[in-house]
C-alpha cells in the first residue's frame, strides 16, 4: 500500500537560498519540503508487516513455549515487557524515518559515522547464516520427507529470483507477507482452540501480569542466558527494528514520499535518482504540525494493533499449545531440563495429533515451516536493503551504481553464502562463532536504544523530539538489554541461550 501519491520522477534538487535543516556537521543539510497528508490511522497493511514477519519467529513458537513448559505461564510477564518495549522502540524508529525520509543508519552517521559502520559489520556477522530457513525446511521434511537441505537450497534460489523480477520489491513483499501472516495467525488460533481449554487461556493471559515472578531455576547458568535470549527475541531481535525505517521510507511514509522505491534487478533501469540527503518539513508551521500528528497516529496504530496485537495473539496461541503439550507429554519438562531442546517442538506436535490425528499433527510442522518462510523473505530483503543503503550513501564510488544494483548484489551474495553453508558447512556456523553472534545480536538492541536517544534528541527539531517519558523508556531499554547481557556474561560466562 502506497501511503502517499506524491512520489516524483526524481528527488527535488536544493536551490540557492533555500531553507534547510542542518543535522550533523559533515552530511548534507535537509531541504525544507511540504509534509504529505497522512492516510487514515486505521488500516490493514503497512510497513509493520515486515516487523511482524521478522518478529513472529522462533521466539514466539519455540523459545517462550519452552520456558512455559519449564517454569509455567507466569514467566510470560517478561515477554510482555519485552514486546511492549519493542513497540515503543518501533515508534521512535519511525519518528526519525518519517520526519526525514532517511534510515536510522543515516541518522546514526549524522551523529558519528563509526556508529553506523558498527551496525554494517554486525549485520554481516549475524544475518548471513540461513538459520530461519533451515529450521523451516527441517519442519517441512517432517511432513514431506524431502531432505531439508534440498528444500532450503531451492527456496533460497526462488527467493532471489522472486525479488529480482519484482518491479517494486516493497509492494510485492507487503502483499505476500500479509497473506502468510494471516494464515499463521488464524491457523494457530484455530488449532490452539482445538487442543487447549479455557483454563489454559486464562492462565496464559493472567501469567502476563505476574510481575516479579522469578522461580529459583531462572537465576542459574543453565536458564538465565536462555531467558535473556528469549526476552531479546520477544518480537523482532537484533537490527530488525532498524531495517523497519527503510520499509517506512519505501512505503512513502512522511518525508519518505520524496525518496524513490528500490526496484528489482530486472527493473533497475526504471529507478529514479536517489537524493544524497533526507528532507525536513517546517516544524514552525501549524498546518505542517497537524499533518505530523496525523502520521504519528498512523504509525501508533501500526505499533499497538498490528505489531503488538498480532505478536501477542500468536504467542498466546503457542503458549496454550505448550500447556496442552505438557498434559499430552508429561515427561517433556524433564526432557527439556536434561538438555533435549527439541522436546518442546515434539511435544507440541503430539498435542496437535491428540486433537485431530496425525494429519493435524503435521499441521504444526507446517506452521514452523511457514514461520521460517516468513522470516526468510523479510530477513533477506531487510538485510540487502540495509547494506545497500549504507553502501550507497557512505562508500566512495558506490553511487555509480543504482540502489537496485547494490540491493541485488547483497541479496545474491547472502543467498550464495547460504547455499555454500547448507551444502558444505555447519547449518548456523561454528559453535564458537555462534556465541559471538548471539552476543552481537542482543548487544545491537541495547546499542540501538542509545542511538535512538542521540538521533531523535539531537538531529530533529525541538517540536518533534520525543517527550521525556519516551526517552526514559528507551533509556530503560538500553539498560535492560545491555545490563542483562553483561550480567549473564560476567556472572555465568555465557551470553545468551
Amino acid at each position: 500500500m502506497e501511503t502517499s501519491n506524491i512520489r516524483s520522477a526524481g528527488p527535488p534538487l536544493p536551490t540557492a537560498g533555500q531553507r534547510v535543516w542542518r543535522a550533523g556537521r559533515r552530511l548534507d543539510p535537509m531541504p525544507i519540503r511540504t509534509l504529505p497528508e497522512a492516510p487514515p490511522a486505521m488500516h490493514l497493511l503497512g510497513p509493520t508487516v515486515f516487523l511482524v514477519a521478522l518478529g513472529v519467529g522462533m521466539g514466539e513458537s519455540y523459545m517462550w513455549p519452552r520456558l512455559v513448559l519449564v517454569f509455567g505461564p507466569e514467566i510470560r510477564w517478561l515477554f510482555l515487557i519485552g514486546v511492549t518495549l519493542q513497540a515503543v522502540v518501533m515508534l521512535e524508529m519511525a519518528r526519525y524515518a518519517m520526519a526525514t525520509g532517511e534510515s536510522i543508519f543515516t541518522g546514526a552517521a549524522r551523529v558519528f559515522k563509526p556508529i553506523m559502520w558498527f551496525f554494517f559489520v554486525v549485520a554481516i556477522m549475524v544475518y548471513i547464516w540461513p538459520g530461519h530457513l533451515s529450521a523451516g525446511a527441517g519442519a517441512l521434511e517432517e511432513i514431506t520427507g524431502i531432505p531439508w537441505v534440498v528444500t532450503a537450497c531451492v527456496a533460497l534460489i526462488v527467493v532471489g529470483i522472486l525479488f529480482s523480477l519484482a518491479r517494486v520489491i516493497y509492494n510485492l513483499l507487503e502483499n505476500v507477507l500479509a497473506i502468510l501472516i494471516g494464515l499463521l495467525v488464524v491457523g494457530t488460533a484455530v488449532i490452539a482452540s482445538m487442543v487447549g481449554n479455557w483454563d489454559d487461556l486464562a492462565s496464559t493471559v493472567t501469567g502476563m501480569f505476574s510481575f516479579g515472578y522469578l522461580p529459583s531455576g531462572v537465576l542459574t547458568d543453565a536458564w538465565f542466558p536462555v531467558v535473556v535470549g528469549a526476552i531479546a527475541f520477544a518480537g523482532p531481535s537484533g537490527m530488525q527494528q532498524m531495517w523497519y525505517t527503510l520499509h517506512l521510507r519505501d512505503s512513502g511514509a512522511g518525508m519518505g514520499a520524496y525518496v524513490p522505491n528500490v526496484r528489482g534487478l530486472r527493473h533497475a533501469g526504471d529507478e529514479e535518482r536517489m537524493p544524497s540527503h533526507g528532507f525536513m518539513f517546517d516544524t514552525d508551521n501549524p498546518d505542517e504540525m497537524r499533518k505530523w500528528r496525523g502520521w504519528r497516529r498512523w504509525v501508533t496504530f501500526d505499533a499497538l494493533l498490528l505489531f503488538w496485537g498480532i505478536t501477542m495473539l500468536v504467542t498466546i496461541s503457542f503458549t496454550v499449545l505448550a500447556q496442552s503439550a505438557a498434559r499430552v507429554s508429561p515427561k517433556v519438562r524433564v526432557l527439556i531440563e536434561s538438555g533435549e531442546r527439541e522436546a518442546a517442538l515434539s511435544a507440541m506436535s503430539d498435542a496437535f495429533s491428540a486433537a485431530g490425528g496425525t494429519v493435524i499433527g503435521a499441521v504444526f510442522y507446517g506452521f514452523i515451516a511457514l514461520i521460517g518462510l516468513n522470516a526468510t523473505l523479510s530477513l533477506f530483503d531487510s538485510f540487502s536493503r540495509g547494506q545497500a543503503d549504507m553502501t550507497y550513501f557512505f562508500v566512495k564510488g558506490a553511487r555509480r551504481f543504482k540502489m537496485s544494483h547494490l540491493y541485488a548484489g547483497f541479496l545474491w551474495g547472502v543467498i550464495t553464502f547460504g547455499i555454500l553453508i547448507l551444502l558444505f558447512g555447519p547449518m548456523d556456523g561454528p559453535g564458537a562463532i555462534l556465541d559471538i553472534l548471539a552476543f552481537l545480536s542482543t548487544f545491537a538492541m541495547g546499542a540501538y536504544c542509545v542511538v535512538l536517544l542521540l538521533v531523535n534528541n539531537k538531529m530533529l527539531p525541538k517540536p518533534i523530539r520525543p517527550k521525556w517519558y519516551t526517552n526514559l523508556i528507551i533509556g530503560f531499554g538500553a539498560v535492560f538489554y545491555l545490563g542483562m547481557l553483561f550480567y549473564s556474561l560476567f556472572r555465568f560466562g555465557v551470553v545468551v541461550g
